[in-house]
């Protein structure tokens, strides 16, 4: 397994010898409205071009239509006849940008020797999950692989820890920059919550991200190390990688 992170959200998966492309956010630096009004987002560049993400992918995975995971510039510019996984309710707008292959997932799905389950998420607490609305997460599993739990824009919650101890994952990529909305929140996790999964899945490496890269953010990559090492928690354990990364996993 190979997991480059681009930018946010957008990742390129190679597993099961497969090349697939999560949450394409390829918005220009500072293209995009603020959420908090500190900034125009995304806060960074792409750390390469839209085209160099795109090369060789074979599947798309969009685990909600917020525009940080799944902006116009994405929906221009991506090959209409890739297939394209999402959530139940979310396929009419993908198939209105013009995409021909829309599946979506309610449970569980095998695509080329891969199982992804689709998982619930909480995009905050209160208000802000009613308008949030539904997003998901995937559990990625394949023979000869590790079992890949990518929770998505979620808070933790007590499915999280369910779907951690149903399938014991390898790695789990955690979205944790404690972004706030309309001033409540977290709307995904923070840094205690980030801390609290490598704690609840001591047999997991989790991979954090979704930092640094828009400005409702409250948790950086720097503050989340610093948070890791006062709780005794190893840089082999939390894997904080910067935009443009490759971990092999």
């Amino acid at each position: 397994m190979r997991l480059r992170l681009l930018r946010n959200a957008t990742q390129r998966l190679r597993y099961g010898g497969r090349e697939i492309l999560l949450d394409p956010y390829f918005a220009p630096k500072h293209s995009r409205p603020s959420y908090a009004g500190r900034s125009p987002n995304p806060l960074v560049d792409l750390p390469c071009p839209p085209a160099e993400i795109m090369a060789g992918a074979e599947l798309l995975i969009v685990s909600h239509l917020h525009s940080d995971h799944f902006d116009p510039e994405a929906q221009r510019l991506l090959p209409k006849n890739l297939p394209v996984f999402c959530q139940p309710g979310d396929e009419t707008a993908i198939r209105e940008h013009g995409f021909e292959q829309v599946t979506p997932v309610d449970g569980a799905v095998t695509w080329n020797g891969i199982t992804l389950t689709r998982t619930p998420g909480h995009h905050g607490t209160g208000a802000e999950l009613a308008e949030m609305g539904q997003v998901s997460g995937f559990v990625f599993q394949a023979p000869g692989e590790p079992t890949l739990y990518w929770t998505g824009d979620t808070v933790l919650y007590e499915p999280v820890y369910e779907i951690l101890e149903r399938f014991r994952p390898d790695v789990v990529v955690t979205h944790s920059s404690g972004a706030l909305w309309k001033g409540s929140g977290p709307i995904v996790m923070d840094a205690a919550q980030t801390l609290a999964v490598c704690r609840a899945a001591p047999q997991s490496r989790v991979v954090a991200i979704h930092l640094d890269s828009l400005d409702h953010g409250e948790v950086s990559r720097h503050d989340l190390r610093a948070q890791a090492r006062a709780a005794g928690i190893s840089g082999a354990r939390l894997l904080i990688p910067v935009d443009g990364e490759t971990l092999e996993l």
